[in-house]
């Protein structure tokens, strides 16, 4: 998929309706292939576990730091939230299958939620604003619901919502599973309110998720990027590394040079 196949308006639409997209086969299989191969590596240096949370994960392979400035998706999310934007967070989810409901250190599922600090973001006549932005790279078969996908309630990140209960095994009205293949993307805003399923299938879930945000607002996976990240980073991807000059207030007013993601917005 080129970036010009992209409705971006369209696009846009959707999301501002639904709070989510699902976009296919953004990555190709050999892509695919070698993230998982990255992956199986990563593991191995791991406890064993039924379920995986890694967080920075961009530190850890260049084959995931690739996913940052993804040309495919890219101009959308700069559309979406804004070309004053970085990279708030890279998190690699691992659910194996747990038909029993096995209890692990590190969760199988995640009850329903919005996605935010604690305290909460500001809330507003009961409405919580969009201050990032995930995308989900699925990287197993998703394509059929209960294996560990994601649960959305669609529309509920621009309406008074709060379910009558969290938990995710409980149906909620109007819950939708994600579903999607090796290569597809998902993407929703933190304002959603979603959940990860348990998994009770045959199949291990695998899913990288890339957040973007304001670039005034305090990543999640650093203070400041790795000198190793820098490494060869052109503009753009400095811009989503969060170097963008050294008088941090130009993290609120920056010149024009200094936020190249502004090349990407629509008229």
């Amino acid at each position: 998929m080129s970036i010009k196949q992209l409705d971006i308006k369209g696009l846009m639409n959707q999301f501002n309706e639904k709070g989510y997209l699902v976009i296919p086969s953004v990555l190709s299989q050999e892509k695919v292939a070698r993230l998982n191969s990255v992956i199986d590596t990563i593991i191995e240096n791991e406890p064993e576990s039924l379920a995986y949370n890694i967080y920075n994960s961009v530190e850890l392979h260049p084959e995931i730091a690739s996913l940052i400035d993804e040309p495919t998706i890219l101009p959308l999310i700069v559309n979406l939230l804004g070309y004053n934007i970085q990279l708030h967070i890279s998190h690699l989810t691992i659910r194996k299958p747990n038909p029993n409901d096995v209890q692990t250190t590190s969760q199988s599922f995640i009850d329903w939620h919005q996605d935010g600090p604690n305290p909460k973001f500001p809330v507003i006549e009961r409405l919580t604003a969009t201050y990032y932005i995930k995308a989900c790279y699925i990287l197993s078969d998703m394509s059929e619901p209960n294996r560990g996908n994601t649960k959305v309630i669609p529309g509920s990140h621009k309406k008074p919502y709060d379910p009558n209960h969290r938990d995710v095994r409980q149906q909620l009205d109007g819950e939708e599973q994600v579903c999607g293949k090796p290569g597809d993307v998902f993407i929703f805003a933190q304002n959603l309110w979603h959940a990860g399923s348990p998994n009770t299938s045959e199949y291990t879930r695998r899913q990288l998720f890339l957040g973007y945000s304001p670039i005034w607002m305090r990543p999640i996976d650093y203070h400041v990027a790795s000198e190793e990240l820098l490494k060869d980073a052109d503009p753009i991807r400095r811009q989503l590394l969060g170097q963008i000059s050294d008088n941090k207030f130009k993290y609120y007013v920056p010149e024009e040079s200094m936020v190249p993601l502004k090349s990407f917005m629509l008229n």
